[in-house]
């Protein structure tokens, strides 16, 4: 699977579970990106900006040497909602 249809996936799946659990992605407040190749780290801000708007949350980015399943991309996030 190419990297922009992992990125999309698993900001799709993070969308699911904020909503499942009452909120939206507007309720993140920090991701932490692991990336397989920080090459892609232009890419994920182009996924990111289609889920997320002003203002951004926290984030840290880093490389890894490896993901579960050689996925090239995995996502962490808080999120607080009232």
């Amino acid at each position: 699977m190419a990297f922009e249809a992992q990125a999309v996936q698993v900001f799709e799946n993070m969308k699911a579970i904020a909503e499942e659990a009452g909120g939206s992605m507007n309720d993140i407040v920090k991701v932490t990106i692991l990336l397989s190749d920080l090459a892609n780290f232009a890419q994920v801000n182009e996924v990111m900006a289609r889920y997320f708007s002003e203002p951004y949350p926290a984030r840290a980015a880093y490389a890894v040497k490896a993901l579960p399943k050689d996925v090239d991309i995995e996502v962490e996030a808080i999120m607080v909602v009232g």
